[in-house]
């Protein structure tokens, strides 16, 4: 199996993080976004012209959260993505929150925190900034009083959901993400931090 990704990218390190937890046989092509070679590369796999894709045979497969359910689903005894259908259909509640809801919300921050000086020249604009901080706060406190009650987002153990939303804050500091005080968050990121699949994913600068 290949995978197209970047290192800096959280939707791929997601998948990153899962293929590491499942210790599966990645080929990594590295695609550099500033290439108009390697656009055009990406855009002949994956119409959206987005990372990461995932290359498998004949078969190719786009879309960070189905490509760690397909990997989990390629690896038996597997724990990342629970059998149990309610378990499962849990998990898949929080990758569809955190891909439609809660890292739109957190981008806005690393584009104008991180991104947006080195693309454009320009500095942040503290307007957006402090729109996407309303946006952000009501999806921060559910997240944070969920994981009040528990350890990981789903079960006992880590569950892609996990490794998903981790992801999306991968820039939580640099970025100055407003998150201070969400204590129950701050403790489960430090708890996923720990993991193998955290520290060998992470990208150097």
């Amino acid at each position: 199996m290949r995978l197209y990704h970047h290192p800096k990218s959280s939707s791929a390190r997601r998948v990153l993080m899962t293929a590491q937890h499942l210790a599966a046989d990645l080929e990594l092509v590295e695609i550099d976004l500033m290439s108009s070679d390697d656009r055009r590369r990406l855009e002949e796999l994956n119409p959206n012209s987005k990372i990461p894709v995932l290359e498998d045979g004949g078969f190719v497969l786009w879309e960070s959260a189905a490509i760690m359910q397909y990997l989990a689903d390629r690896t038996p005894g597997q724990t990342l993505y629970p059998q149990n259908v309610r378990d499962r259909a849990d998990v898949n509640r929080w990758l569809f929150w955190t891909c439609q809801h809660f890292g739109p919300a957190l981008s806005v921050f690393t584009w104008e925190n991180v991104w947006k000086k080195m693309v454009t020249g320009v500095d942040a604009d503290p307007a957006e900034l402090a729109r996407a901080e309303q946006g952000l706060a009501p999806l921060a406190t559910l997240l944070d009083e969920h994981l009040a009650r528990r350890t990981w987002l789903v079960g006992h153990d880590v569950t892609l959901a996990d490794y998903a939303i981790a992801a999306s804050l991968m820039y939580v500091e640099r970025a100055r993400v407003p998150l201070a005080r969400c204590a129950h968050i701050v403790a489960w990121i430090g708890r996923v931090q720990q993991l193998d699949a955290w520290k060998k994913t992470e990208p150097t600068w």
